[in-house]
């Protein structure tokens, strides 16, 4: 992934120091294994562990002239070690260290996006609550439809990072799990002794079966999290930037003392965070098709996956985590304006109460057919005329024989539709 949307945390877990470092421990955890097992002689998991020194470059160079990464990687460690080193990987194929190392990755990178995906719930938790009962306009389609407040948005979006939360957890769960079980996995010269050994060293679960390598599946299904993800960061950058347009205005990203909107118009002050997260989650979710597609190899193994991994692997966990913490940032700055989301709920000069008034004829013994085209055609009167729906119900003598005045003054408040706002709050935050 490109430095502009990566953080260190994460780009350090998908370095090739990493990814080596990782393999050296798994091999030496075999080894320990082995030794304990009386497979090899003693002292061959300390030597490697205190005389090797990754060298990428070198693993590189040697990669350029054998074609084989495993290869070149133990062969970089034997010019360090020395001569013991020609136990390590005993029984062992490469996709025993591959994979399980690659698992090991995914995990630690699940564990920082977990972090992430906590912050965004302190911030989204704190912002609701302050605009708990701050109204707005509810909108379905793009157009008024009836009263929320803010609160109850940022409530809603909790929510949902709450259960990616909890998917999240599940999907690190899935890929925590360790193979050493040698070539197609029947464990012909390797004791499933070393695997479970591994396994517990490495914080991992034993793969109950693999075919040389790790079912894929359990690969999917992290990506496809990831993917629901970044739909649901997207979700709110698109509500953001909807209420950052000009004709609503309701809130906008922080904008710095020297920041620039345009390099044409001065004015300007777009929501080009927003849309960064637009892009960046499409990015994200790019990465669960081959994913999927990822889980049907030939037979025991082919390395159809392995391109693909060494490529959504790094980009859609750094990419995930990027586009949290800027969420986050977004989150915890916006500025929010109550006076005009009041403004726009007055708009429509009392529209937004037509279901009450509705409601309330039928109450009264009137066919609902009949008082939804009565309602109805005051409604398109007073969006073509610019009237006040209030004024113009006021006027009709059927509904006022049907409708007290207090009634209807009652029906024209906010009052009732954020009578249940505690519930909700109660309901998420619970």
């Amino acid at each position: 992934m490109i430095k502009r949307y990566s953080r260190k945390e994460l780009t350090d877990i998908w370095s090739e120091e990493n990814k080596y470092q990782i393999w050296l421990d798994v091999e030496v955890a075999a080894a320990e294994a082995m030794e304990k097992l009386g497979q090899i002689p003693k002292g061959v998991a300390s030597i490697v562990r205190k005389k090797t020194k990754i060298n990428v470059n070198r693993i590189h160079k040697i990669e350029s002239e054998v074609k084989h990464d495993v290869i070149a990687f133990l062969t970089s460690v034997t010019e360090k070690a020395g001569i013991k080193v020609r136990y390590l990987h005993q029984g062992m194929t490469s996709s025993d260290v591959v994979d399980t190392s690659f698992n090991i990755q995914m995990v630690q990178s699940g564990k920082i996006i977990l972090k992430d995906i906590d912050q965004i719930l302190k911030v989204l938790k704190k912002q609701a609550k302050k605009y708990k009962f701050t109204p707005c306009m509810g909108r379905s389609h793009g157009i008024h439809a009836e009263p929320v407040t803010f609160g109850l948005k940022l409530a809603s979006f909790y929510q949902e990072f709450k259960r990616n939360r909890k998917r999240l957890v599940d999907a690190i769960n899935e890929v925590s799990t360790c193979a050493i079980s040698g070539a197609v996995g029947t464990f012909a010269n390797i004791n499933p002794k070393v695997e479970k050994h591994v396994a517990k060293k490495l914080n991992l679960r034993v793969e109950p079966i693999s075919t040389q390598v790790i079912p894929r599946d359990r690969h999917a299904f992290y990506f496809s999290v990831l993917g629901i993800i970044a739909g649901s960061i997207e979700r709110v950058a698109i509500e953001i930037r909807h209420l950052q347009r000009t004709e609503v205005y309701e809130l906008q990203e922080y904008f710095s003392k020297n920041q620039k909107g345009s390099s044409a118009m001065p004015h300007k002050k777009n929501p080009i965070l927003s849309e960064n997260l637009t892009g960046l989650a499409r990015m994200v979710r790019s990465a669960v098709i081959p994913a999927l597609e990822n889980i049907a190899l030939w037979h025991e193994r082919d390395i159809s996956h392995s391109s693909v991994e060494r490529n959504i692997g790094p980009d859609a966990n750094i990419t995930t985590d990027f586009a949290l913490v800027r969420l986050t940032n977004i989150l915890d700055n916006m500025i929010v304006y109550p006076k005009k989301m009041l403004e726009n709920l007055n708009i429509t000069k009392g529209l937004i109460f037509s279901q009450e008034v509705m409601l309330e004829l039928t109450k009264s013994g009137l066919a609902r057919e009949q008082s939804y085209k009565m309602v109805q055609s005051y409604a398109k009167q007073c969006f073509a005329e610019n009237l006040d729906l209030f004024d113009v119900i006021s006027s009709d003598k059927l509904i006022m024989s049907k409708i007290t005045p207090k009634k209807l003054k009652s029906i024209f408040s906010y009052a009732k539709h954020f009578k249940n706002v505690n519930l909700i709050f109660r309901r998420v935050f619970k």
